[in-house]
């Protein structure tokens, strides 16, 4: 079912221009944007790029359906008279391309560097997703496309790691053009997006990330001085228990979990694996490869990497599989660091990771709210409790 969604309408020095009449906007999911852009200028002649959500309510309490509103610049005349313009303040947490005129510094930008590089010009923008953690352009030019991001701070390493990779692996991740703070300028990755990948796609990509960090185990300091985020066992500690605090309900089962971690850990730490580059969200869906073809994958999507334990990507991998299946990812995963790391107990680190990689979850989740503005906790408020009740799940099935 799609959004019905309402735009607000501002220009670029956020001076408000008028509301427009709600109109549907398919997929239903509140980040994809290029509808309401097609929408606003096929129903309205009105040229828009979304800047943020204002207000909305989604199928059973998520980002996903329903009715929502988002606020939007305009160019151009516009005649848009539906109501007043709600009062639009200023919020400490907002991210750049959110604000009025902040969408045109990032397209000017990223001409700057195409422009200074040499690079054919662009000759049309496509906003393609906004949400509190991106902004997404298609940007498009007389050869092939370029993809143009911004992400907040707290994912702004995202750059660093790309071009890390860059130098030991170039073929692994997208070319990187250009890059300032959270700004990303990425050179086009031919194929398909591989969201519906089964067992063979996703061992294809454990095997293609696996010398990679092996080469990032031997580098670890290097990575955190670049701004890589440290989720090592103090730190992870650290983390896990504040969220159980702080939304744990004080549920007993969450307190053992928690109580439990240092030897948990510890055990972990025993089975022999290292330290090394996680990417943090290794689904399918954030991987290409041509069409048709189990091939090498291009991974995307790097702003939840952090340093920590490779078993954490694994179980992200193993999502969604039948058991069967998980079992055989975890066995050809296991055999390759067998022979990294000779006397390793890889499948005994991956089963003790299971609820660990919950409550994770669940602390990403919580850091995402802790640094977005209010009116976009839609998007995670329900995954923090979600996580945290996988976690407890997930910990009976380890005893």
């Amino acid at each position: 079912m799609p959004r019905q969604v309402t735009l607000v309408l501002v220009d670029r020095d956020g001076s408000p221009l008028g509301v427009l009449p709600p109109f549907p906007a398919d997929p239903p999911y509140w980040q994809e944007v290029s509808a309401i852009v097609a929408g606003a200028r096929e129903r309205f002649g009105v040229d828009v790029t979304v800047l943020r959500v204002l207000d909305g309510v989604g199928e059973a309490g998520t980002a996903v359906g329903g009715t929502v509103t988002y606020l939007a610049e305009a160019s151009g005349v516009v005649d848009a008279g539906r109501g007043p313009v709600p009062p639009l303040p200023a919020h400490p947490l907002r991210h750049p391309y959110a604000e009025p005129g902040g969408p045109a510094r990032l397209l000017a930008w990223a001409r700057s560097v195409l422009d200074a590089d040499g690079r054919a010009p662009v000759t049309e923008a496509h906003q393609l997703r906004t949400w509190n953690l991106s902004t997404v352009w298609r940007l498009d030019t007389s050869t092939d496309p370029y993809w143009l991001k911004e992400v907040p701070p707290f994912l702004a390493h995202e750059s660093a790691v790309l071009r890390w990779i860059g130098s030991v692996a170039p073929d692994l991740v997208p070319p990187l053009v250009g890059m300032d703070g959270g700004r990303v300028l990425l050179g086009h990755v031919p194929g398909e997006d591989r969201y519906h990948g089964g067992l063979a796609v996703r061992d294809t990509i454990d095997a293609a990330f696996h010398p990679v960090q092996m080469a990032a185990a031997e580098r670890v300091d290097e990575l955190i001085a670049a701004g890589v985020p440290d989720a090592r066992t103090p730190t992870l500690i650290a983390a896990l228990t504040a969220v159980v605090a702080r939304h744990g309900n004080g549920d007993p089962r969450l307190r053992d979990l928690v109580d439990g971690l240092p030897d948990r850990l510890a055990e972990v730490r025993g089975c022999g694996l290292p330290d090394t580059l996680v990417h943090g969200d290794l689904h399918p869906g954030n991987t290409r490869s041509r069409p048709g073809t189990d091939g090498p994958p291009v991974i995307v999507d790097w702003g939840d990497s952090f340093i920590g334990h490779p078993g954490f990507d694994i179980l992200r991998l193993a999502e969604r599989l039948e058991q069967s299946e998980v079992d055989s990812l975890l066995s050809a995963w296991a055999i390759r660091w067998r022979a990294s790391r000779p006397g390793s107990d890889p499948l005994r680190a991956a089963a003790l990771l299971r609820p660990v990689a919950a409550l994770r979850n669940a602390a990403v989740y919580a850091r995402f709210l802790d640094h977005i503005e209010p009116a976009e906790h839609t998007y995670h408020r329900l995954d923090v409790p979600h996580w945290l009740t996988v976690a407890t799940d997930q910990d009976t099935v380890d005893n």
